[in-house]
Protein backbone atom coordinates (compact mmCIF):
# COMPACT_ATOMS: atom_id res chain seq x y z
CA UNK A 1 0.00 0.00 0.00
CA UNK A 2 1.66 3.02 -1.18
CA UNK A 3 1.07 6.39 0.87
CA UNK A 4 1.19 9.81 -1.12
CA UNK A 5 3.22 12.79 0.48
CA UNK A 6 2.83 15.83 -0.29
CA UNK A 7 6.01 17.51 1.80
CA UNK A 8 3.86 17.62 5.21
CA UNK A 9 1.47 20.30 3.90
CA UNK A 10 -1.48 18.24 5.04
CA UNK A 11 -4.29 20.95 5.19
CA UNK A 12 -3.97 22.66 1.66
CA UNK A 13 -3.00 26.33 1.45
CA UNK A 14 -1.05 26.76 4.77
CA UNK A 15 0.23 30.65 3.87
CA UNK A 16 -2.60 31.52 1.79
CA UNK A 17 -0.68 34.83 -0.63
CA UNK A 18 -1.84 37.76 -2.35
CA UNK A 19 -2.01 37.28 -5.90
CA UNK A 20 -1.17 39.92 -8.23
CA UNK A 21 -4.76 41.11 -8.71
CA UNK A 22 -5.41 41.54 -5.29
CA UNK A 23 -2.22 43.61 -4.82
CA UNK A 24 -2.99 45.91 -7.10
CA UNK A 25 -6.75 46.04 -6.26
CA UNK A 26 -5.59 47.26 -2.64
CA UNK A 27 -2.74 49.61 -3.85
CA UNK A 28 -5.33 51.02 -6.71
CA UNK A 29 -8.20 51.20 -3.72
CA UNK A 30 -5.19 53.46 -1.24
CA UNK A 31 -3.98 55.58 -4.01
CA UNK A 32 -7.71 56.33 -4.31
CA UNK A 33 -8.90 57.23 -0.75
CA UNK A 34 -5.24 59.38 -0.56
CA UNK A 35 -6.59 61.43 -4.15
CA UNK A 36 -9.74 61.73 -2.71
CA UNK A 37 -8.25 62.77 0.84
CA UNK A 38 -6.16 65.33 -0.95
CA UNK A 39 -9.26 67.03 -2.82
CA UNK A 40 -11.91 67.54 -1.10
CA UNK A 41 -13.15 70.90 -2.83
CA UNK A 42 -16.75 71.98 -4.33
CA UNK A 43 -16.97 71.68 -8.17
CA UNK A 44 -19.81 72.83 -10.42
CA UNK A 45 -20.08 70.45 -12.95
CA UNK A 46 -21.88 71.11 -16.14
CA UNK A 47 -23.70 68.02 -17.60
CA UNK A 48 -25.68 68.98 -20.35
CA UNK A 49 -28.38 71.03 -19.20
CA UNK A 50 -27.61 70.45 -15.17
CA UNK A 51 -25.49 72.98 -13.32
CA UNK A 52 -24.78 71.07 -9.70
CA UNK A 53 -22.01 71.53 -7.37
CA UNK A 54 -20.42 68.09 -5.60
CA UNK A 55 -17.19 67.75 -3.36
CA UNK A 56 -14.81 66.60 -5.71
CA UNK A 57 -14.34 63.65 -3.65
CA UNK A 58 -17.30 62.73 -4.26
CA UNK A 59 -16.74 63.32 -8.13
CA UNK A 60 -13.96 61.26 -8.30
CA UNK A 61 -15.65 57.88 -6.36
CA UNK A 62 -18.48 57.96 -8.47
CA UNK A 63 -16.21 57.94 -11.14
CA UNK A 64 -14.58 55.00 -10.47
CA UNK A 65 -17.83 52.96 -9.57
CA UNK A 66 -19.04 53.84 -12.43
CA UNK A 67 -15.82 53.02 -14.19
CA UNK A 68 -15.34 49.66 -11.80
CA UNK A 69 -19.03 48.45 -13.09
CA UNK A 70 -18.28 48.81 -16.54
CA UNK A 71 -14.85 47.18 -16.55
CA UNK A 72 -16.89 44.02 -14.54
CA UNK A 73 -19.95 44.34 -17.12
CA UNK A 74 -17.31 43.49 -19.94
CA UNK A 75 -15.30 40.83 -17.98
CA UNK A 76 -18.91 39.06 -17.77
CA UNK A 77 -19.71 39.47 -21.51
CA UNK A 78 -16.33 38.21 -22.17
CA UNK A 79 -16.89 34.96 -20.24
CA UNK A 80 -20.14 34.36 -21.29
CA UNK A 81 -19.19 34.97 -24.97
CA UNK A 82 -15.88 32.45 -24.64
CA UNK A 83 -18.18 29.82 -22.65
CA UNK A 84 -20.90 30.04 -25.36
CA UNK A 85 -17.97 29.43 -28.00
CA UNK A 86 -16.37 26.75 -26.24
CA UNK A 87 -20.40 25.21 -25.95
CA UNK A 88 -20.59 25.50 -30.01
CA UNK A 89 -17.17 23.71 -30.36
CA UNK A 90 -17.92 20.48 -28.84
Amino acid sequence: MAQQTNGGNSGGNQGAKLGAGAIATLGGGAALVIFMLQNRTKVTLHFLVWNFTWPLWLLILVTAVFGAMVWFGLGVMRRRRRRKARRDAR
